[in-house]
């Protein structure tokens, strides 16, 4: 994602109302958020889809590295071989009999 362009990024809300169809338009193509202001100052920020997938999905993995951070600090861990054996535990398929 480019740097955020005063020039094309910021549009009043009275500006966006009257070309909403296009700001989206141009939102789509580019990616870029679009900051939308009301009486000259920042009201909001509009994403497109995809960016906005984009920031959830690294906010949800920062969360979840924060979660095992403090899991590992609270020693809330086990050894690796104890998760392998469990892991073949629930998930090895068993060996099938040959059978003449």
């Amino acid at each position: 994602m480019r740097s955020l362009r005063v020039s094309e990024d910021i549009v009043p809300i009275s500006d966006f109302k009257a070309q909403a169809s296009e700001w989206l338009r141009k939102l789509g193509e580019s990616g870029q958020p679009l900051v939308i202001t009301q009486n000259g100052k920042p009201a909001g920020v509009l994403l497109s889809p995809e960016s906005f997938d984009e920031l959830t999905e690294k906010i949800r993995f920062i969360a979840s590295v924060e979660e095992g951070l403090d899991d590992a600090k609270a020693g809330r861990v086990h050894r690796h071989s104890e998760v392998v054996a469990e892991m073949k535990k629930r998930y090895q398929k068993p060996a099938r009999s040959r059978s003449k």
